[in-house]
């Protein structure tokens, strides 16, 4: 976002069409394609310039797809690190390799690489929201410091945040406790020749590991490293992982630096735990919810992007413009988007991969015993084939990507 243009409306008039509370991603990507779009948007966030967070790291090229339909994917681009083939390993062993466009791009940066895009009918108002109240006509926002904000309609774009959802009546269900546990760091290479592949995912090696999967990829200036567990907060392991990273991946990952060539961690680990939650009481008047707001993804999945892009790209094309000509936006009128197929497909997908995932990485049963080693060998034999016909490997693929969990994830 334009900070002149920003320092500039800060106290402009408060009576807008369209009030977006939350300047993450979901909200960013709200109003920029409401202003683009031509509706008044007032977008509030207590951080004039997005802090450093550990969330998305990596987009996937249907997410890059999309943001190019959204007219951002050049804008990105520009700050992520772009790269074409990830090699994906096990025990080992080279499972296959992904041929794909991904962009590696911290968080923080792919907020900010749309809030420089934002159009001018969006105005930003840094703040800490306090209070807000809705109804059919008139939605009312009190933001320490500021005059009260009013809209027509409120987006709440607040991820996992709680305050705001109580004052409504809004409440979260949690379906999955303590999930899965994420973790970021880099990677600084020690070796004469750099890191010797562009990109590598590297799965857990043993059910009792409780490791997803291990995904190392460039983001601007450095080899970042995510990492996707089935472990508790106060595992020793965990602890381990924080205290000794390097000597606690090796053991894990045995053949790693070999494959990769040497390296140092550079900087904190990070970590983010994630409960799969939903949102309850959430068709009211005046206020619809977006993203993880609404539901939470887990981040092994990679289907959390995903999910909030779907999210706001029907909103603001399908839903906003019929709502907005309109006298009220009443819980009824509102509840077309939480009905909407595309988004309950998505939503519906995201948990049943996570579900997926899960089992697939720590299962025991014989079942599961069964389907890991076939999820692995199907891969290992396709790209075999590939290698001598690939237009029968899509074919097969099309047929393997309609099962769910298949894909290596493309962002946490």
């Amino acid at each position: 976002m334009n900070p002149e243009h920003a320092a500039k409306t800060d106290d402009s008039k408060s009576g807008m069409e369209i009030a977006v509370v939350g300047g993450g991603l979901s909200g960013t990507l709200t109003a920029y394609l409401l202003g683009r779009a031509g509706h008044p948007v007032t977008l509030i966030d207590r951080h004039r310039s997005f802090p450093r967070t550990f969330r998305s790291e990596k987009l996937g090229p249907g997410e890059i797809e999309t943001l190019r339909r959204f007219g951002l994917s050049t804008a990105v681009a520009a700050r992520a690190a772009c790269f074409d083939e990830t090699l994906n390993m096990r025990r080992g062993r080279v499972v296959d390799r992904t041929h794909a466009r991904h962009f590696g791009i911290l968080y923080h940066d792919l907020v900010e690489a749309i809030r420089a895009e934002m159009p001018a009918a969006v105005r930003f108002v840094q703040g800490q929201v306090r209070e807000v109240k809705a109804g059919a006509r008139r939605q009312r926002i009190t933001i320490v410091g500021h005059e009260e904000v009013t809209a027509r309609l409120l987006v709440l774009t607040t991820g996992t945040g709680d305050t705001l959802r109580r004052d409504l009546g809004i409440t979260r269900r949690i379906i999955r406790p303590r999930q899965s546990i994420a973790f970021g760091f880099n990677l600084r290479s020690t070796g004469p020749d750099g890191f010797r592949h562009a990109a590598l995912t590297w799965y857990g090696e043993r059910v009792s590991d409780g490791i997803d999967y291990l995904s190392l990829f460039p983001v601007a200036g450095a080899m970042r490293a995510n990492l996707f567990a089935y472990r508790d907060r106060g595992d020793s392991w965990v602890r381990a992982l924080r205290e000794r990273p390097k000597d606690t991946l090796a053991a894990a990952f045995p053949g790693l630096t070999g494959t990769m060539g040497d390296f140092e961690i550079e900087g904190p680990v990070d970590s983010w735990i994630t409960d799969i939650a939903v949102a309850e009481n959430y068709r009211q008047d005046g206020v619809v919810l977006v993203g993880d707001a609404f539901q939470t993804t887990c981040p092994a999945t990679g289907t959390g992007v995903t999910r909030l892009l779907t999210d706001v790209e029907r909103l603001c094309t399908s839903y906003i413009p019929r709502w907005t000509s309109r006298n009220a936006m009443t819980a009824a009128d509102l509840a077309t988007f939480y009905d909407d197929a595309e988004k309950r497909r998505m939503d519906a997908h995201a948990l049943e991969t996570a579900d997926f995932r899960r089992r697939l990485t720590i299962g025991t049963e014989m079942e599961w015993r069964l389907r890991r080693c076939c999820h692995f060998a199907l891969r290992r034999v396709l790209n075999g084939i590939d290698r001598l016909s690939p237009a029968l490997v899509g074919k097969l693929r099309q047929i393997k990507d309609a099962q769910p969990g298949h894909n290596v994830p493309s962002a946490v």
